[in-house]
């Protein structure tokens, strides 16, 4: 095999790789020869059909299939021999092949940056710490205690936001009723989510044994096209009202939410509280290391990677686009800001990807297969009832199992540079640190 390198720029090189025809042909008859061992024609002893006769009939299904593999191999003995590090799979381009001639193509290959290491300790971070006070412990025990509250029948008497009327109601759209809007015995919460925008609203002071018409719009991209955006009146009949029956932040909510008392509800709830602000601390400093080495990564990224990255956003950008759900930072750039500020969002993902996994090589981090493991169980925990489903599934995908190790990966990485920086602790109220953690996403 002859290699001769034909462009070294910058990350772009580019070989010219000439097959002699002996390699193509000695490939060529071993592979006829295997095809020959189980091959049973009419005429012919099994494993004695003539080579001739094979290559007559396969010969040309052969031929695809031996350039194929040579250039595979091929390729892959220049990446191998020259210590290349392929930043995307190499572009091949046929250059002059015919029968009993040399096979020769050229590979073309962006290769992955030199990364120097970022002098870590000499990165200054701040640590957000907060812990839950007593207004948030108490707080947190209501919304508990409402969860748990039950509904009791109480006096007819004119509701108040938060009650739950029973209804009948009959709606109707220009005189005529239509499918979905009628319904018998129906618990409604005033001022409560899950209707119409602006139903609910409209119950506020009706009582057990009145009757009120309420008018409302359906959205314009309500689900049911026909009645979209159509103004439908409603003839509501208030049958019962019910009360929320609190229970008593007591031994007994306690035991049944599978405690043995009231303090050790009210320690639960602390710790709980303290992981939320824990993580959402987290959040915050791992997106301001990451900052840091930004600033820090200077080196030069592959095109195609960076390619690669911008195209996954940008399509999803352009649906955020039809949908008109595009953010308020975005509204009103034209499509050329828009996709100069993404580019600039693949470019950075990719060096920041590039240096942290630069990093796991180097120091030797790993994901185990025990961490593997607990990440996909967790993962089939999300989907009950599926959970076979699931796991097949991730043993029919291997990128699926790596979308659940690269987080895993990253954050072990993530933990190593923060060991050798320069971390202070400083306390911070439960909104300081809810407020530094909105808007973090994945490092890359």
């Amino acid at each position: 095999m002859q290699v001769t390198e034909v462009a070294n720029e910058g990350l772009k090189r580019a070989y010219t790789v000439v097959v002699p025809a002996a390699s193509i042909a000695e490939h060529k008859g071993r592979r006829l020869a295997e095809l020959g061992k189980d091959l049973k024609i009419p005429g012919f002893r099994p494993g004695k059909v003539p080579q001739k006769v094979v290559e007559a009939r396969y010969g040309t299904a052969v031929m695809g299939e031996v350039l194929e593999a040579s250039v595979q191999e091929a390729s892959g003995k220049v990446v191998s021999e020259r210590g290349l590090r392929p930043a995307a799979q190499p572009k091949i381009e046929l250059v002059n092949f015919s029968p009993d001639a040399d096979l020769e193509f050229r590979m073309d290959v962006e290769v992955l940056p030199e990364i120097p290491m970022p002098d870590f300790a000499g990165i200054a971070l701040t640590r957000l710490k907060a812990t839950p006070g007593e207004a948030e412990i108490g707080q947190a025990l209501d919304n508990i205690i409402r969860r748990n509250a039950t509904l009791e029948e109480t006096e007819a008497r004119p509701a108040q936001k938060g009650e739950v009327l029973v209804c009948d109601f009959v709606g109707t759209i220009g005189g005529e009723a239509f499918q979905g809007g009628a319904a018998t015995d129906m618990p409604i919460e005033v001022e409560g989510p899950g209707f119409i925008p602006g139903f609910t609203e409209q119950l506020v002071g009706l009582a057990p044994g009145e009757t009120r018409t309420v008018t409302v719009a359906f959205p314009a991209d309500y689900g049911a096209a026909e009645l979209a955006g159509k103004e439908a009146l409603f003839e509501v009949t208030a049958k019962a009202l019910q009360v929320y029956a609190k229970p008593a932040a007591d031994d007994e909510l306690a035991k049944k939410l599978g405690l043995d008392d009231a303090a050790a509800l009210r320690t639960r709830i602390t710790e709980v509280l303290q992981a939320e602000y824990d993580a959402q601390a987290r959040m915050a400093l791992k997106r301001r290391l990451l900052d840091a080495l930004a600033e820090r990564a200077q080196f030069t990224v592959p095109e195609a990677m960076v390619e690669g990255e911008f195209g996954s956003i940008w399509q999803r950008v352009e649906q955020d686009l039809k949908a008109g759900r595009l953010d308020a930072d975005d509204a009103g750039k034209d499509e050329a800001t828009l996709k100069a500020d993404y580019r600039a969002i693949a470019e950075r993902r990719v060096r920041l990807g590039l240096l942290l996994n630069e990093v796991g090589r180097t120091n030797n981090i790993q994901v185990s297969r025990e961490e593997l493991g607990q990440a996909m169980r967790a993962e089939v925990q999300r989907y009950p009832g599926q959970e076979k489903q699931v796991m097949e599934f991730f043993q029919k995908n291997p990128g699926a199992i790596e979308n659940l190790r690269s987080p895993i990966f990253e954050d072990k990485v993530v933990n190593f540079v923060l060991e050798l920086a320069q971390v202070a602790e400083q306390p911070a109220t439960p909104e300081e640190v809810a407020k530094a953690a909105q808007g973090v996403g994945e490092a890359a």
